[in-house]
Order: C-alpha cells, then structure tokens, then sequence
C-alpha cells in the first residue's frame, strides 16, 4: 500500500469483499455449491488482505468496526433487495444507524488521545 491515502478506500472495498463473502457462505449451502464457495474462499481473503493492509494506517479497533459494520449493512441491504430477507423499515433504519455509526469513526480524528485513558 502507497500510504495513508489508499487505507480508508481499502478498508471501504474489504468491508465490500465481507459482504460478497457473507453472501456466497449463505450460497454455498453448507460448501456443497462448487462456484459458491470459490467465490466465498476468494472474497474472505481478499478481504481479510485489504483489512490486513488498512490497519497498518487505520487503528485496529476503529478499522475493524468499520469493516463488520458496513459489511454487515451491505449483507442485509443486499439480501433485502434479492427478497432473501424481508423488507423493513426498521431494518433500515436501524442499517443506517451502522452506516453513521462507520462514517462517526471516520470523521474522528486520527492519532492516540491521552486524555480518552
């Protein structure tokens, strides 16, 4: 990784790559489905790559909150909009409180805060 500047875009794509991963696990049918499962294999581990590389700039526990939460939002909001979960606007907003939740972390700002111990 160049630097700093590409650690947020990575994380950003892993937790994507979480959430490509999580879907195909729930399509591998117990790793019976062959393409499922590969793709599942392939997606976890670039993501888990991209996760690897961003905490060398991101902290760990911020980097890894981010990661769950928005892969976690796009899960959902994917199996929402394939109709393999149902619809609710409490699952909305509640998925959105996740996503302000990541943005939160983000617009903190970065470096060891003594005064937070």
């Amino acid at each position: 990784m160049r630097g700093a500047s590409f650690a947020w875009p990575l994380l950003l794509l892993s937790a994507v790559l979480e959430a490509v991963w999580a879907t195909a696990l729930g399509l591998s049918n117990g790793f019976t489905e062959p393409a499922a499962t590969a793709v599942f294999a392939l997606a976890a581990t670039l993501s888990m790559v991209g996760l690897g590389l961003a905490i060398r700039h991101i902290p760990l526990g911020t980097a890894y909150a981010v990661w769950v939460g928005i892969g976690a939002a796009l899960t959902v909001g994917w199996a929402m909009a394939t109709g393999a979960e149902a619809f609710s606007i409490v699952k909305v907003v509640f998925i959105a409180g996740i996503v302000a939740c990541a943005a939160g972390l983000k617009a903190l700002p970065a470096g060891k805060d003594a005064s937070a111990r």
